[in-house]
């Protein structure tokens, strides 16, 4: 961990606790608020917690719903351009100004790619322009948030789907991904790494793969080599993540081990492994800070595809989920699995992309086919909000 990461989060955590409720942090926009709000307004409604589970466990299956949040690499310039039209989307983005310091809006929609693309951009860019497609969803449908049941985000999506499950405020949330794609940055710098997605078959052998890769990258004078599972994405589809001499060794010999296809990923670093261990500290100083709160409605979690008990369960698993494996396939499991006859909730990707939707379908055909995206690139056509 570098000393100005390791300063600029001990700092902010400092001045949190010291002035906890103080105007001069940016606080979240209506946006945030209001979707939790109506959250809360519903599990009220139902009268109380226990019997929100058991009127939950009344709705019919058919209209509940399920938000999935995307991660990094769904970027691309334009992203946000269909949402401008929509109530306090440029609050959201006006707020997400005041926290990182930089325009963000600007950057989304005008790019450049390359700037776009760096880890220090990317993450919060996905974070923001997600919660903006959930409140383009909550104008149309509101009706989905509502009768939303459970969330999850894949990586840095995961602390999207938190502040929509008002288990973090807005800026809050938003200052942990800048902290987090900022340590991950200066991790993945350290050393040359990358990730590798690998579409396999039964008989690949993933594990030994690794361990010969690592084993290679020794011969060449690395110490210590990282090659590891770090998504597991669908059956038999998987990313490896590592030291960029153990990916390329294994792109050479992918018919060694029964891979199909291999293709080299378009992020700086071998992120969800231990490469990224010197990124663990700089968040936990920031989440110490944070008033995390339980979650309105269940999230899953990327380290075990299983739902977040509690505000400390929370804290633990996302500093966690920096060096360990996205479980994602796992996590389609958890939320999907349901007796045979029984209706899928419709479920909504809200965020750039299509990739969780693609994922699904390799996962759960019969869930893919109640799937919908939250559209974030079509021009605005609303002439009273000129760019």
């Amino acid at each position: 961990m570098s000393v100005r990461v390791a300063r600029a989060a001990r700092a902010w955590a400092r001045s949190v606790s010291g002035r906890r409720g103080s105007s001069n942090w940016p606080r979240p926009p209506p946006a945030a608020v209001d979707v939790a709000a109506l959250l809360r307004e519903a599990t009220a409604a139902d009268g109380g917690s226990q019997d929100a589970k058991a009127a939950a466990g009344r709705r019919e299956p058919g209209q509940c719903s399920v938000l999935l949040f995307p991660g990094q690499g769904s970027q691309v310039v334009g992203m946000g351009r269909g949402l401008l039209r929509y109530p306090r989307v440029r609050e959201l983005y006006d707020a997400a100004r005041r926290v990182l310091g930089y325009d963000l809006l600007e950057l989304s929609l005008r790019g450049p790619q390359e700037a776009l693309d760096r880890t220090v951009h990317c993450q919060p860019a996905v974070f923001v322009a997600s919660l903006a497609a959930v409140e383009k969803l909550h104008h149309l449908q509101p009706a989905v948030i509502e009768n939303c049941v459970a969330a999850a985000g894949f990586s840095v999506g995961e602390f999207a789907a938190l502040v929509f499950a008002g288990a973090m405020e807005f800026s809050e949330g938003l200052y942990a991904v800048k902290v987090r794609a900022e340590a991950m940055q200066e991790a993945s710098e350290a050393a040359p790494s990358g990730m590798l997605s690998v579409l396999g078959q039964r008989q690949s052998r993933f594990a030994v793969a690794c361990l010969e890769a690592q084993e290679h990258c020794r011969t060449q004078g690395i110490e210590s080599p990282v090659c590891e599972v770090s998504s597991y994405l669908f059956p038999d589809c998987r990313v490896i993540s590592g030291h960029l001499e153990a990916l390329q060794f294994l792109q050479k010999n992918s018919s060694k081990y029964h891979f199909r296809r291999t293709k080299m990923l378009p992020v700086s670093g071998g992120f969800h492994t231990s490469l990224m261990e010197p990124a663990v500290e700089p968040l936990a100083q920031v989440l110490k800070a944070i008033d995390v709160k339980k979650p309105l409605v269940s999230v899953h979690s990327n380290v075990d595809g299983n739902k977040y008990m509690h505000a400390r369960h929370i804290q633990k698993l996302l500093l966690q989920q920096l060096v360990s494996p996205v479980k994602w396939e796992q996590t389609m499991h958890a939320i999907y699995e349901r007796r045979k006859g029984t209706a899928f909730p419709q479920t909504f990707e809200v965020g750039p992309g299509k990739q969780l939707g693609t994922i699904l379908k390799s996962c759960n055909l019969q869930a893919w086919r109640s799937y919908s995206h939250v559209e974030v690139l079509e021009a605005d056509e609303d002439p009273e909000q000129p760019l």
